[in-house]
């Protein structure tokens, strides 16, 4: 049985409703949410509608129409980028942000359509809200900021950032990705004016789920057309939530786990999964900080990291470390870039990348003991000259 520590690419398991509900719903009533009068359709319909609540209410959205599924965040991202950016706008991003927030961002900024201003963090990562101030120009109309590092686990002050971003009428735009099952957030509390969130991380939902919550009055363009099962008439996309973004056929049973994986969360209680999470973090630190070599690249503190301990032994590449993890050990890691290299440029990891370690609520302390006794091992085998 392996022990799973790559929480922070896909949460690992599941909890057992989610199992059962996502079967229950392939066996009974899967059919096309929206597309149709008869019974199935109905129930399918329900409980899209249902799992929109649930998510809704999660993320303390007024209304649930306001959130529109997608298959992960990359998509949820790229939608709003693309939907709200013009000709000429200038946007403010972090550059602790992933791949599915730079790419679409420099690859606007090669077209000539958006000036890109980057706020870089300290050693460990951490934004001086500040500074995003200080980057603001007069067609600033975006900024985009991540909730917590994917590489290594550092929160952001999104709640400051959001409050710059309303004081001078700009766009906020929070990329939810890490952090989104084990920190609270609240839209209005952090002035989010879109938000994105992937339903397979922290969630607990199947892959393939995702979403993508726009405050009303807020105009986005989709990118993509298509059926919605609204205005079948109409040869043009329809203007209402959540239609507009969401065409083709919903994943409805991919839904429905991500809406089971969201009450489950809620039932349990967002405060005793971090809590459990950062004990998870601290014995990690607590067991290998002293390790000859070791080089560590997050912040164990509670309320400064999501549930990340990344790390590297000197002169040695980061894949390596956690082949050895794996193959010797029984251990899934995670190594290299995370498709996150502006990260990795600013904590100073960008030759080798880094080990990753995240935790989930169904991680146990005998986890990681596990984990840190083969560390230990492998640490002895590095100064021995044997890796």
């Amino acid at each position: 049985m392996m022990v799973y520590l790559d929480n922070a690419a896909t949460s690992y398991p599941k909890p057992r409703i989610v199992y059962n509900e996502i079967q229950k719903c392939m066996q009974e009533y899967c059919a096309n949410p929206g597309r149709g009068g008869h019974r199935m359709s109905i129930s399918s319909g329900s409980a899209v509608f249902k799992a929109r609540e649930t998510a809704a209410e999660f993320f303390k959205i007024g209304n649930p129409l306001r959130l529109a599924f997608t298959k992960n965040a990359t998509e949820a991202l790229n939608i709003a980028i693309k939907g709200v950016l013009r000709k000429g706008d200038h946007v403010i991003t972090t550059s602790m942000e992933h791949n599915a927030v730079i790419r679409p961002l420099k690859e606007m900024e090669k077209e000539e359509i958006i000036e890109l201003a980057l706020v870089w963090g300290n050693n460990f990562g951490e934004i001086d809200s500040k500074h995003i101030k200080k980057s603001i120009r007069p067609n600033t109309k975006l900024i985009i900021s991540t909730l917590s590092s994917n590489v290594n686990g550092t929160i952001m002050p999104i709640k400051e950032i959001g409050e710059i971003a309303k004081e001078k009428g700009i766009l906020f735009l929070v990329d939810a990705s890490q952090g989104a099952g084990s920190q609270r957030i609240d839209v209005e509390d952090i002035y989010a004016d879109m938000l994105a969130f992937p339903g397979h991380k922290g969630l607990m939902g199947p892959q393939g789920t995702g979403g993508l919550y726009v405050r009303d009055g807020i105009k986005i363009k989709p990118i993509m057309w298509g059926g919605t099962g609204s205005d079948s008439h109409s040869y043009y996309q329809p203007d209402i939530f959540p239609d507009m973004l969401e065409s083709g056929t919903l994943n409805t049973p991919g839904i429905v786990g991500l809406g089971y994986g969201i009450k489950f969360i809620g039932d349990l209680g967002i405060d005793n999964i971090q809590k459990h999470k950062y004990t998870l973090l601290k014995r990690i630190y607590d067991g290998i900080s002293h390790l000859k070599g070791i080089e560590i690249y997050s912040i164990p503190d509670e309320g400064k990291n999501s549930g990340i301990m990344a790390f590297n032994f000197k002169g040695v590449n980061s894949p390596k470390v956690s082949d050895m993890l794996d193959k010797k050990y029984g251990i899934a890691s995670r190594a290299g870039l995370h498709c996150s290299p502006l990260a990795h440029e600013t904590i100073g990891t960008s030759t080798m990348g880094a080990v990753r370690l995240s935790v989930g609520f169904f991680n146990t302390t005998e986890d990681i003991d596990i984990a840190v006794n083969a560390l230990v091992e492998i640490s002895k085998s590095i100064q021995a000259g044997y890796v």
